[in-house]
Parts: C-alpha cells; sequence; structure tokens
C-alpha cells in the first residue's frame, strides 16, 4: 500500500488515524474554513469523553492507489467554496506526503455547513 521502508528495507505501515490528523490540521489551517463538521463518532467522543477527536470530519482510507481521505467542512460565510475546495485538497495533499510519504490517490471535499457572521447589538 503505502511502499514506505526503513533503513533495513521494513515496510512501515502508517495508521488512518495518523493520516486523518495530518489532514485534520492541514484543513483548519486553510483560510474560509470555520470548523471540521465532526461525525457520530466525534459526538460520541464528545460526550464520553470530554473531548473531540484530532481527527474530526476526516475519514482516511488507505487503497492500493494510494491515501483517499474526506473532509467535512464547514465554510466562513462569503467564502468562495470552489476555490476554497481547491485549497484545501491542495493543503491536505502536500502535508499528507511531506509528513507520510504516502500517495495520495483522492481529497473529496464535503460542505456541511456555514458558519454565519454573528451580528452585534448594542444593548
Amino acid at each position: 500500500m503505502s511502499g514506505l521502508t526503513n533503513q533495513k528495507g521494513t515496510p512501515i505501515k502508517v495508521s488512518e488515524e495518523v493520516i486523518a490528523v495530518c489532514a485534520a490540521n492541514a484543513a483548519i489551517r486553510t483560510e474560509g474554513v470555520a470548523d471540521l463538521a465532526g461525525g457520530i463518532s466525534n459526538l460520541i467522543s464528545k460526550n464520553l469523553l470530554g473531548k473531540e477527536l484530532a481527527s474530526k470530519g476526516i475519514k482516511a482510507t488507505q487503497t492500493k492507489d494510494g491515501v483517499e481521505v474526506d473532509v467535512n467542512i464547514i465554510v466562513k460565510f462569503g467564502s468562495r467554496i470552489p476555490a476554497l475546495a481547491w485549497d484545501i485538497q491542495e493543503h491536505v495533499r502536500d502535508e499528507i506526503i511531506e509528513m507520510t510519504g504516502l500517495n495520495v490517490a483522492a481529497v473529496n471535499i464535503n460542505v456541511q455547513g456555514v458558519e454565519l457572521p454573528v451580528e452585534e447589538t448594542n444593548e
């Protein structure tokens, strides 16, 4: 799958959780991303353990062609979604390659919502 080996030629396996954390870090640092949209596993972790998963909103799968990543985001109001999706794809791909050396076959962006601006009131 990964083709990574150590100095002795022994294959190195990178867990999908590590790949997901790399992807989450790259996605959340992209201008225009308000947050990552966590799924049911994040909800359970938050309610039972009291903390969010480091890879919330990310699903990473290793295939024979490389890593496939699904990124679930909430965008900031006013962001151009096509341009934002392109930026996220580039950032996630570059981060995974830099951190793990793995081939990235696909980065799929799923917009789950839009963060609306908060209106200030003078009360």
